[in-house]
């Protein structure tokens, strides 16, 4: 692998799953799961609030960007490790590399983001309810997606800037199922403490202060609703919160174990850290659209109704 004039190596090689090569093919069929489940929920999800008026609001607003987020970042994810384990094409250009690397971090960092925006939207309708519909408007809800998108953009983009300056010899394996920045960034044969320094700041960054705001919001809510002197109101509102604490729990949880263990889990054998780094981009895509659908009647209507259709059309041609 020769490097061009920019000192750059022209491939990479994605391993795969490190000492697991042997069970790729096995590990594809839950990848390709998935995948095809995260595509058809959160297909289904957004159709729904598409042609159900009751569910054109904020909520499902921000709904509909979590799931349009959610099949981004699986495909930007699946589609490689679908190629590597299937069709042993283990080999990535080096700028399809970073670009592949940027759309998944970025996607990332989006999506916390809309759990932020579900959060306070939730802190709106529980806490302040008659301020609700002044508050949370169309306009508002269109720039809350516009400043997470952007704020993600501009977090993101100095990690392939970063990377395009450090030089590439002879390194090229990745030990990995996908472009992630830390691990494209072990294997340059420069200095990088600054990639490091920065990718870790970035990531302490987005995870404490949207937990923080999570965090706030939850504790605003849960002291709203015990304040609530009828029982069966405070079931309400907690039950309108449930499915958004199980989306938060199913991102960040695999998302801080998987920080962790890279960055301090030395210990930790590869196939395990990389293993959690694929369920934390595949998992929650998958589960949110469920979530949503079982605690959400109207959602639930509206999916028996096309289903129904569909088999009526089916019968009847």
């Amino acid at each position: 692998m020769e490097g061009n004039a920019a000192q750059h190596i022209a491939y990479f090689f994605l391993v795969g799953i490190p000492g697991l090569e042997n069970f790729h093919c096995w590990i594809s069929i839950l990848v390709c799961l998935l995948f095809v489940l995260t595509l058809l929920g959160n297909s289904i999800i957004i159709t729904s609030i598409k042609l159900e008026p009751s569910l054109h609001q904020p909520m499902y607003f921000f709904l509909c960007m979590l799931a349009m987020n959610d099949m981004c970042l699986t495909c930007s994810a699946a589609l490689k490790m679908l190629g590597i384990f299937w069709l042993d094409a283990h080999w990535i250009d080096f700028d399809v590399c970073l670009t592949q690397m940027f759309f998944i971090h970025t996607l990332c960092i989006m999506e916390s983001a809309i759990l932020v925006a579900m959060a306070f939207d939730r802190f709106v309708a529980i806490c302040i309810p008659l301020r609700y519909a002044s508050i949370l408007t169309t306009p508002m809800v269109i720039k809350t997606g516009l400043v997470g998108l952007s704020r993600a953009i501009l977090m993101i983009m100095p990690c392939p800037l970063f990377i395009k300056r450090l030089l590439y010899y002879t390194k090229y394996v990745l030990n990995h199922a996908y472009c992630e920045h830390m691990t494209v960034v072990k294997v340059a044969s420069a200095n990088t403490d600054v990639n490091r320094i920065y990718g870790i700041l970035v990531a302490l960054s987005v995870a404490v202060f949207d937990l923080m705001l999570i965090a706030t919001s939850y504790i605003k809510i849960l002291q709203a609703v015990f304040r609530l002197s009828s029982q069966r109101a405070c079931s309400k509102a907690l039950g309108t919160c449930v499915a958004h604490v199980c989306t938060i729990l199913a991102f960040y949880t695999p998302a801080l174990f998987s920080f962790l263990t890279h960055h301090f889990g030395k210990n930790v054998p590869p196939s395990a850290h990389i293993i959690f780094a694929i369920l934390y981009l595949l998992v929650s895509p998958t589960v949110n659209p469920l979530v949503y659908g079982v605690k959400t009647k109207q959602i639930r209507d509206r999916v028996k109704t096309l289903f129904s259709s569909h088999i009526k059309y089916s019968i009847y041609y």
